[in-house]
């Protein structure tokens, strides 16, 4: 009788966590139990909606030899970003639950090291400065012209402002700008905003790597009250009205430059299991 050859199964403890509507699956690989040819994959698998545990990222909390730990961002698509607000946040909360026990926390991250400050539920994030910031861009699609705006808050982000944000296409608009030739060849996040009132904003984002709508982006939300300061004369800090909550965004300019950037909001842990994959 043939042997029936079985696929050998793993063991994953994660997190189930949420920022202000990002969900992300947190998994503490201090230990280097996930080899790194696996990390793209498993992200694949963990993120996958309805048929795994499904989330926004996969969030690798690793050793680090300038911070408390570090901190890596894996997409639904398997592909690692730079930074992400809202997992930063999470990744803090999470260190300080489980090994972390102080209050001010810094992590390594791809886009340089972040500093967190934990109150319970509430994170307030040290934010890279921005770079790259290019105002006024007109990208051209078929007969129609839209000027958009260029930042970078540890990862790209364009910001379109518009005065009806519900009437907006976020994953038709979105995937286009994305992909637009000015941002190639990894693309960009897509941020469309609503002006509420001199400190107050809506935000939708469409998410590259992802590749949809998210219910909240940190980044972007950090990227549109900054560009919302820059043209259309708002006050900090900026409060930011995302369809998974509030954030607040601080920051300080001075001679048109920005600078002491925090991201501020919760962030709580849903679930805790053990998954075979």
């Amino acid at each position: 009788m043939k042997a029936i050859k079985r696929k050998l199964m793993v063991e994953i403890n994660f997190t189930k966590m949420v920022g202000t509507g990002n969900d992300f699956v947190v998994v503490d690989n201090r230990d280097d139990g996930i080899l790194e040819k696996d990390k793209s994959n498993l992200a694949k698998t963990l993120c996958l909606r309805r048929w795994s545990i499904g989330a926004d990222g996969m969030l690798l909390i690793e050793r680090s030899e300038t911070g408390d730990f570090k901190m890596r961002v894996f997409n639904p698509d398997g592909g690692e970003a730079e930074m992400c607000g809202n997992g930063a946040r999470c990744a803090a909360r999470f260190a300080h639950l489980k090994f972390c026990k102080k209050q001010n926390i810094s992590m390594e991250t791809k886009a340089g090291p972040i500093k967190a400050q934990v109150k319970k539920d509430m994170i307030s994030l040290s934010m890279p400065e921005p770079e790259q910031i290019r105002l006024n861009l007109n990208l051209k699609f078929r007969e129609m012209t839209k000027e958009v705006s260029f930042i970078n808050t540890g990862v790209p982000h364009v910001v379109f402002f518009t005065d009806n944000l519900d009437k907006v296409d976020v994953n038709k608009l979105g995937k286009e700008i994305r992909n637009y030739p000015e941002f190639s060849p990894h693309g960009t996040n897509v941020n469309f905003v609503q002006v509420i009132s001199d400190n107050v904003i809506k935000v939708r984002t469409y998410e590259r790597g992802v590749e949809d709508e998210t219910l909240a982006c940190g980044t972007g939300s950090v990227a549109s009250a900054i560009i919302s300061f820059l043209k259309k004369n708002l006050t900090a800090p900026v409060s930011v009205i995302t369809k998974g909550g509030m954030l607040r965004v601080h920051f300080k300019e001075k001679d048109r430059k920005i600078y002491n950037v925090l991201l501020e909001g919760k962030a709580s842990v849903v679930y805790e299991g053990i998954i075979q994959v």
